[in-house]
């Protein structure tokens, strides 16, 4: 039996819902119920739903109310509802159900960022535990090749120890450089870079070493290939190095190895690389080449495995390429050979080595450049200023954005500009980002600035570069990394400038060492003594602080740290030492030891007031060639 019954639907569905319509979904469910809005979505729609919760009695349940559209048969206007039909539905069960699978995914989601934040933790810690004890291997192999009167035998042995050194810290690097990509903290940079001289470079490492072995090497660029192009030159470098260094290890001696690059396609001010790297080596099997990418896979798995490695460097390799949106792809047979092919997109650069060349022939004398320091931190100010005036370079300071922005408007009536400004980017009112801006509105692209954070400069790299930005700095500030980078940034504007600042002498000068690790110790004051310097030993922070509170001003040159210690680590010690009332508490280069390899830990230790940052084990050239930059007479 049909029964029909008249009733006004906008007053029945209103009372319905702000009876049972629970009060979160009411304003929707009126909204839905519209009899203009289902006119008009019924106009383009043949059915429309609307899931919301009602409250019956207390009890919470979820519901759907579906509307559909009919239209009478034979009616012209195909656009026009005659007749709507509404449903009820109760889908409480299935929307519970969905609900739950939600929540298994995303606790599931949180468990794994969780494992993938203990196992960086993990490799952090591992890093350290493992780089310590290769610090007194490296250290005393080459204090012991520099012995005289040793034999060849020896001799031969140091080098095997060394080596065999070096190809574990490659070990290590490769399940870091993993690590970072599997937690997204590897990031591909857009820099303008000298192609001829990457492949100089790469093909300088491995013609030697296939000489060593008695390969044949050969590299051939097939077309026109530019100068300079626009990319990642670093991680370019890294595959390249991954593939050669691959193809050489296992092409036995006799065989060859030929490296083509070639120009495949150029639109739109972008152009296709193709690099080709053929050897003649042992091959790969069928079975193990569709597995070749596969993080810590290895075709010959088993303890007689003469190649020995991680299984990572290829998995490495195809990241990269790929972060780079680019192709890699294999070809191989075994006991014929191997092919890789790497397929890359850079961007065009205008650049030619003749400009490059004449960049660097033209003198820019420091004495003559003026630089404007922007930041809200007096202490941070005077800071810059001394290391400032001891490079012998002009500034002036500015405590805000404002006050930075008058005097930017008062050099430019004058024309007379800053030749760079250094801002900081956390300041109260206006950021170093507006500063930017502002500026860059008053002078055009006159004058270099850079950015001066103790944070992750990848963070805000895009936004700073639109902003006006040219290069980036770390606090705590000082000479020789930002003359660097305002050379760097006077290129990237077609300015020229030569650094004058000549290096100081090392020999007769105290460094103050704090190292608790006896070994270590050792192997750092015969190094220094190998300098013609005189090292002081401190076995702990507090130590170390003592020693130099006691000393005479300007008694020390520098001052080695190493980070982890017993009773008061370097950190710590680092920032006492700066808090110190004397005249070379804040200049004396304070030099961090550490065997930590992750980015996060060399922020650390430039926040703390150190002013380089070297990694264990430390080559003797490298201490001797940071310390020449850090000491200033």
């Amino acid at each position: 039996v049909e029964v029909r019954e008249h009733f006004y639907f906008h007053e029945v569905f209103t009372e319905y819902a702000n009876l049972y319509v629970s009060e979160n979904y009411r304003e929707e469910f009126l909204d839905f119920i519209n009899v203009d809005n289902i006119r008009q979505r019924l106009s383009n729609e043949s059915v429309i739903t609307y899931r919301y919760v009602i409250n019956d009695n207390g009890k919470e349940s979820y519901e759907m109310i579906k509307i559909v559209g009919v239209k009478e048969s034979g009616e012209q206007n195909e656009t026009k509802i005659n007749t709507v039909c509404i449903g009820f539905n109760d889908i409480d069960a299935e929307t519970r159900e969905s609900i739950e699978k939600n929540q298994a995914l995303r606790d599931a989601l949180k468990i794994a960022e969780d494992a993938s934040h203990a196992k960086t933790t993990f490799l952090s810690s591992m890093s350290h535990e493992i780089r310590t004890p290769m610090n007194a291997i490296i250290g005393l192999g080459s204090l012991a090749l520099n012995e005289p009167g040793i034999s060849a035998t020896t001799k031969s042995y140091l080098e095997k120890i060394g080596e065999s050194a070096r190809h574990l810290l490659s070990l290590i690097n490769d399940i870091l450089d993993m690590s970072r990509i599997e937690s997204g903290r590897m990031v591909i940079k857009n820099e303008e870079f000298s192609f001829s001289k990457l492949i100089e470079q790469i093909n300088t490492i491995f013609s030697g070493q296939c000489q060593e072995k008695n390969l044949n090497y050969i590299c051939n660029i097939n077309g026109a290939i530019d100068d300079f192009y626009i990319g990642d030159a670093v991680k370019i470098r890294q595959v390249l190095i991954n593939i050669l260094g691959n193809a050489v290890k296992f092409t036995p001696t006799g065989g060859k190895i030929n490296f083509d690059i070639e120009k495949t396609a150029n639109f739109n001010g972008k152009s296709t690389i193709k690099f080709v790297i053929q050897d003649s080596g042992i091959g790969i099997s069928p079975e193990f080449l569709p597995k070749i990418f596969e993080a810590f896979s290895q075709e010959d798995a088993t303890a007689t495995n003469k190649y020995g490695s991680t299984g990572l460097g290829m998995a490495i390799t195809k990241n990269i390429v790929e972060m780079m949106n680019g192709k890699i792809s294999v070809e191989s047979e075994k006991g014929v050979g191997t092919k890789f092919t790497v397929i890359i997109t850079l961007t065009d650069s205008d650049k030619k080595i003749a400009e490059e060349n004449e960049n660097e022939d033209i003198e820019i004398r420091l004495q003559d450049i003026t630089i404007l320091v922007v930041d809200d931190d007096p202490i941070a100010c005077d800071h810059a200023k001394l290391i400032l005036d001891s490079a012998g370079v002009s500034s002036e300071i500015a405590h805000s954005g404002k006050e930075a922005v008058e005097m930017v408007k008062l050099r430019h009536a004058r024309r007379n500009p800053y030749n760079l400004i250094i801002v900081d980017w956390q300041m109260p009112e206006m950021d170093g980002m507006e500063v930017t801006r502002q500026i860059r509105s008053i002078i055009g692209a006159e004058t270099a600035i850079i950015i001066l954070t103790a944070y992750n400069w990848e963070d805000i790299a895009d936004e700073a570069i639109k902003a006006g930005v040219d290069s980036f700095i770390s606090k705590p500030l000082f000479s020789g990394n930002l003359l660097a980078e305002f050379k760097s940034a006077l290129k990237k504007k077609n300015h020229k400038l030569n650094e004058t600042k000549s290096k100081v002498k090392l020999e007769g000068r105290k460094i103050l060492l704090a190292e608790d690790m006896p070994v270590n110790a050792e192997i750092m004051l015969m190094v220094l003594e190998m300098g013609g310097m005189e090292g002081e030993l401190a076995e702990n922070g507090e130590i170390a602080l003592e020693k130099f509170k006691n000393s005479p001003p300007n008694y020390y040159s520098a001052i080695l740290m190493d980070m982890r210690m017993p009773v008061m680590d370097g950190l710590t010690a680092t920032q006492e030492i700066r808090k110190l009332e004397r005249p070379d508490a804040k200049t004396i280069p304070i030099i961090a030891l550490t065997a930590n390899a992750f980015d996060e830990d060399v922020q650390r230790s430039l926040q703390a007031g150190l002013n380089a940052h070297l990694s264990k084990p430390v080559e003797p050239e490298t201490l001797f060639e940071t310390l020449e930059n850090m000491i200033h007479d």
